[in-house]
């Protein structure tokens, strides 16, 4: 399940169009040529990747996301957390913290998600 990883132009397409949503196709183009330097093929081939992969849609020329930008890094999270660790937090947190300390600051914000989680 590759829909939630991107590459680096891709993500920046992404960026642009939850920052400006929703958009007329062809503002979007503009922005494109403006920002990336863009032609209007590149802009239409890279957005047909974006709506493929359920992200965007494009319907009557204005473009609109179909998940928020933190859906979004939700699911990448999950993706990676699924492909790389079996889908195990702790595995990750513990092979994450044998080179990366946590600060007190981190311990604490853990802990808090943690406390939320069991109450909701």
């Amino acid at each position: 399940m590759e829909n939630y990883k991107l590459g680096e132009k891709q993500r920046e397409l992404a960026e642009l169009i939850w920052e400006k949503e929703p958009l007329p196709s062809k503002e979007l183009v503009e922005l494109c040529g403006e920002r990336f330097a863009w032609k209007r093929s590149t802009t239409y081939t890279m957005l047909k990747i974006l709506c493929e992969r359920g992200i965007f849609v494009n319907e009557e020329s204005t473009i609109r996301s179909l998940i928020s930008r933190e859906e979004f890094q939700s699911r990448q999270g999950e993706e990676f957390l699924r492909e790389s660790f079996g889908g195990s937090l702790p595995r990750f947190l513990a092979a994450f913290s044998r080179k990366n300390k946590l600060s007190e600051k981190d311990i604490a914000e853990l802990q808090r998600l943690i406390d939320e989680h069991k109450e909701g």
